[in-house]
């Protein structure tokens, strides 16, 4: 769309409470390709195509899921549901993110843990994983090209790729140094750390917004000391209610319980997406509380790479796998058991990602165009692009070198890199083709 079309579009109507919730539950059953996959889905139907939101204000919001733990894009989508419609709007967006993969991750690990190694599953898994390279590494393009708009910001992303893959220096690190960088960028160069992921640009691109550069911060999206307080206390109050609950049921030892506190202290680590703290999870999951093998946890992550939604939700496949085994309600509930621990252990993941976006969102909201706080962001995000590029290296390296070269999957990724960039071929219809094609493959060979 050129620019002169898009500033003579007409400012789109605010979508009603059913219209976003139709949305939101479509975002949670196509969320495929990771964190960058997910963001750039939003951004095409949010920023561009509906525009519900200004590209300026997306970024603001993501600049501020990234410094959290936890899933970004799930909090993005918290945040941006939460800005549409108030707090109810946050936990549908939320909680819809999350949903549907919950239950495919159910159905995925009945499955695999009943009919275990059957080749046509395992062709799917062959033909699908490339695809999902493809996908993570044309998302972290797409926002890379639009985020980076100055060398120096180019500076800060090769750095972080740097850093991260070759030194392995923790993501917090990495976040304090841009954050950093761009305070001090913010001071020297105020022009390249104000430009917010080239929102002027964006506008006069996409037209005007439901939320736009220049709307004032709703009420219910206002900062108020009192509110806060009070958004903070019922968050504490509900994970305290659920910690009580399990505790009173299976005592502080039982597996309910300890699933339960283990994914809380997950969720506070997660800095950097669901990859920076898989090896925390796979120690404690494998080697301290010996709920599943090494050989499940790697099939556990492949299962979570193949299915919408956050990839963090590999904790659901632990759970659901050390209720099994572990026959916690007994021989005749493995089901029941695996279920439940999938849903306890999917709760504390996310309980305190609402509670950061519904509590801390009135705070980022009252910092909108302000210099100070936007240009630390700025350098931030130019620092995780460069992570969410060196983490698509790190998950390629699984699929094209497992455990030798694999000519074939290189070229399946290099088809679906081609077809997504290229020819703009849609998630859905390349994860098909790709993972039929993968099982004929597997079958026929």
């Amino acid at each position: 769309m050129s620019a002169v079309a898009a500033q003579t579009q007409p400012k789109p109507a605010t979508p009603t409470f059913g219209e976003a919730l139709r949305f939101w539950l479509k975002l949670g059953f196509i969320s495929f390709g990771g964190p960058a996959g997910q963001i750039a889905i939003m951004h095409e139907e949010l920023v561009e195509r509906r525009r519900w939101i200004s590209e300026r204000r997306f970024l603001h919001a993501l600049n501020y899921c990234m410094l959290l733990p936890g899933p970004e894009a799930q909090q993005l989508a918290t945040y941006i549901g939460w800005l549409l419609h108030r707090t109810w709007g946050g936990i549908v967006a939320g909680g819809l993110f999350v949903l549907p993969s919950l239950f495919i991750l159910i159905a995925l690990s009945w499955l695999y843990l009943v009919y275990g190694d059957v080749p046509a599953v395992a062709g799917l898994l062959y033909g699908i994983k490339p695809a999902v390279v493809a996908i993570v590494l044309a998302a972290a393009w797409r926002i890379g090209t639009r985020a980076l708009k100055h060398p120096a910001l180019w500076a800060i992303s090769i750095a972080a790729f740097v850093a991260f893959q070759a030194f392995g220096v923790p993501f917090p690190v990495i976040v304090l140094t841009a954050a950093l960088a761009g305070a001090l960028g913010g001071r020297l160069a105020p022009h390249v750390f104000a430009m917010g992921g080239h929102g002027a640009a964006a506008r006069k691109r996409y037209g005007a917004a439901v939320i736009d550069d220049d709307t004032p911060v709703a009420e219910h999206a206002r900062y108020r000391l009192s509110r806060f307080v009070r958004l903070l206390v019922i968050g504490l109050g509900i994970w305290g209610a659920a910690m009580g609950l399990l505790l009173a049921a299976h005592g502080w030892d039982g597996m309910l319980t300890q699933i339960g506190w283990f994914f809380t202290k997950a969720a506070l680590l997660t800095f950097g997406g669901a990859y920076a703290v898989l090896p925390y999870v796979y120690q404690a999951a494998v080697e301290q509380y010996q709920w599943l093998t090494a050989p499940q946890m790697i099939d556990g992550l492949a299962l979570g790479e193949t299915k919408p939604g956050p990839l963090i939700m590999i904790v659901a496949f632990v759970g659901f796998v050390a209720a099994w085994q572990g026959e916690l309600f007994g021989p005749q509930q493995l089901f029941l058991a695996g279920a439940v621990a999938a849903a306890v252990a999917t709760f504390f993941t996310f309980l305190p990602s609402f509670i950061f976006i519904l509590v801390g969102g009135p705070v980022v909201e009252s910092t909108h165009g302000n210099l100070r706080f936007t240009a630390p962001l700025t350098g931030i995000t130019a620092a995780v692009v460069g992570v969410i590029v060196s983490l698509a290296v790190f998950f390629a390296q699984h699929v094209f070198f497992d455990p030798a070269l694999d000519g074939v999957a290189i070229g399946a990724a290099l088809a679906a890199l081609v077809a997504l960039m290229r020819y703009k071929v849609g998630l859905i219809p390349v994860i098909l083709v790709w993972g039929a094609a993968g099982m004929l493959y597997t079958l026929l060979t």
